[in-house]
């Protein structure tokens, strides 16, 4: 597609040797300054733990983002169930290490695990809740086919209250230019 970002990555789960890669993304007050502020040490442990397990229904939605002429992690995408009103959604989330931003991994990541939450063939819409002032994950959004709905409030990390883009990708088709994936 013309201008669509050309950057290689590849996804892979997320595993136990991952662990000083989230202290970097979620300890750092800078990368957390629009979701609350960094994690404690022991919150992070134990999101390391779900993270390198599968779901209870055996299916991993948490993975690494390679670069694909590297070998070391630079980044996290995932995907997990959130219900949304009314109905079952998958809510998406991404962060890559800041000496590394820009270059379109986050966008690419994205894009992949798109692919991956429409082979599920369980959902039909993936959101993602960016807030309204965090201009890198709200274009994050935009080049990989997310549909903007609106502004609203959102409590993250809990008792947080955030104002959030309500971004939406239809796997099904019917939003974004993304919109064959899953057929």
């Amino acid at each position: 597609m013309p201008g669509m970002d050309t950057v290689a990555v590849m996804l892979r789960p997320w595993g136990a040797a991952d662990l000083p890669l989230l202290e970097r993304l979620l300890g750092d007050p800078e990368m957390m300054a629009h979701v609350g502020g960094p994690e404690s040490p022991e919150e992070i442990r134990s999101r390391q733990r779900r993270y390198s397990r599968p779901d209870a229904d055996g299916v991993t939605r948490q993975f690494a983002i390679m670069m694909a002429q590297g070998l070391e992690a630079v980044g996290w995408v995932g995907y997990w169930p959130r219900e949304w009103r009314g109905g079952a959604v998958w809510e998406a989330g991404w962060s890559v290490l800041p000496e590394l931003q820009g270059r379109g991994l986050a966008t690419a990541a994205t894009r992949s695990m798109l692919v991956k939450a429409a082979g599920e063939r369980t959902r039909r819409y993936v959101h993602a809740f960016p807030a309204v002032g965090n201009p890198a994950s709200n274009a994050v959004c935009a080049k990989a086919g997310f549909a903007l709905l609106g502004e609203l409030n959102f409590e993250y990390p809990p008792g947080h209250v955030i104002r959030c883009n309500d971004w939406r990708f239809d796997l099904a088709g019917g939003t974004g230019r993304w919109a064959h994936v899953g057929r």
